[in-house]
């Protein structure tokens, strides 16, 4: 392997290793043994995904326990925003108008950041187990130290998130979501076998949970690497001028044009109003915080909703099918049976939008179904369709980065020799 993937490969390591350190940084002033046992006892609700996704660092407060989500979801209102207004979309455009524009979203993250914090912080004030308390300072000196504390972890990782993706492998976002879910899996197996050793859960239903788990990830496998073939050929003369050049004689358009994107923008978009709700003591708006639980039937609605729309959202942000036709016809490429321009980018929107059909139900069905199984059998398990989606897209996603990068280093060493 070439020495700069190797040295790309061990940066993106080191930046997630920083990542796991500071999940390890607790934020002065809690009790962690408490917090520990409060989060045992809420594990199938919202502070249990908000654990999950943080890589277990709201369970000893860390100062990451907020995880990415806020960037996420400042991401996700600035998407919605550029495709609302023209001068956005056309500064996401722009080399100099893209610094502006992810200038903006640090900015957007730093409000969702300082919201979030005081809300957890004054949630975990009213939170005790028998009479110890979970923060053990005056609450408004814990609520101002929590907040920069937080603050601080959350700039520090979307800075570690740019890092890897500037100078590393693969998007630094999802690699640390994925970090965060896979530093997870020794406690979640560790707790299914015990589970099975006291008898709380039978060979049968754990055999049936293993079943489940391995299908769903053999069914992402297949999805994430299927795709149409769209035929392209060219004139004559074109290819003459280019018989010492590769030519793409078809259109690869994915199943799932969206990826990993639209379970975690769903999942950032429920747990953000979940976490406001947490902080109340008003009876009215914690029966609400628990209709959004996790476990609900109506996050569970919405996920599935959610997750559709933001597959459709999405692709048609990552696949524009004018521009593709446009550059086909400046190439000299058509696709058989149909007129150049207007007529191909008509063809390639009706194609895109059939797979997205399919490829969001895909993605919704593998964020909610393993739920309603699990739900149907009554095992606790750590591991949701989300979070199996998210490592096994991602960890694809990465392995493909990786090759592309061996195969680009391959071709500038023929080139270079003459070859």
């Amino acid at each position: 392997m070439n020495r700069a993937i190797v040295n790309k490969i061990l940066i993106t390591l080191a930046f997630l290793f920083a990542y796991r350190v500071l999940a390890y940084v607790t934020v002065p002033g809690v009790d962690v043994g408490v917090i520990q046992s409060i989060i045992s006892d809420y594990s199938d609700g919202v502070l249990g995904l908000f654990n999950m996704f943080s890589g277990n660092a709201i369970e000893r407060f860390s100062i990451i326990s907020l995880g990415i989500m806020p960037y996420i979801t400042a991401s996700i209102i600035m998407e919605l925003l550029s495709a609302t207004f023209p001068g956005l979309a056309k500064m996401k455009k722009e080399r100099d108008g893209m610094q502006k524009y992810m200038q903006i979203i640090r900015y957007v993250t730093i409000v969702i950041t300082i919201i979030q914090a005081v809300s957890v912080s004054i949630g975990l004030g009213s939170m005790q187990e028998g009479a110890r308390s979970a923060v053990t300072i005056d609450l408004p000196i814990f609520v101002t130290i929590a907040v920069f504390s937080m603050l601080t972890g959350t700039m520090l990782l979307m800075w570690i998130g740019e890092q890897i993706t500037q100078r590393g492998v693969g998007n630094g976002i999802s690699l640390i979501i994925f970090a965060g879910i896979v530093s997870g899996i020794p406690q979640a197996v560790a707790t299914v076998f015990d589970l099975v050793n006291t008898d709380q859960i039978s060979i049968i239903a754990f055999i049936g949970l293993l079943i489940v788990v391995i299908v769903t990830i053999l069914a992402i496998i297949i999805v994430e690497l299927s795709e149409r073939r769209v035929q392209v050929s060219y004139a004559r003369k074109v290819i003459m001028q280019n018989q010492n050049k590769r030519i793409m004689n078809y259109i690869p358009i994915k199943i799932n044009l969206s990826g990993v994107i639209p379970p975690i923008f769903a999942s950032a978009i429920l747990v953000f109003p979940s976490t406001l709700l947490q902080a109340s003591s008003n009876d009215v708006v914690r029966r609400i915080a628990d209709i959004l639980s996790p476990t609900g039937y109506t996050y569970n609605a919405l996920m599935f909703l959610l997750v559709i729309f933001f597959a459709y959202f999405y692709s048609s942000i990552v696949f524009n099918a004018k521009d593709i036709a446009d550059n086909l016809k400046r190439q000299g490429g058509f696709i058989p049976g149909m007129r150049p321009g207007e007529g191909t980018a008509t063809f390639l929107n009706n194609v895109a939008s059939n797979l997205t059909l399919w490829g969001s139900l895909y993605l919704a069905l593998v964020s909610t179904l393993p739920w309603l199984i699990v739900k149907a059998t009554g095992i606790q398990f750590y591991f949701g369709g989300t979070a199996v989606l998210i490592v096994v897209q991602v960890a694809i996603d990465t392995m493909r980065k990786i090759e592309a990068q061996i195969y680009m280093n391959k071709y500038k060493t023929l080139s270079a020799v003459g070859l």
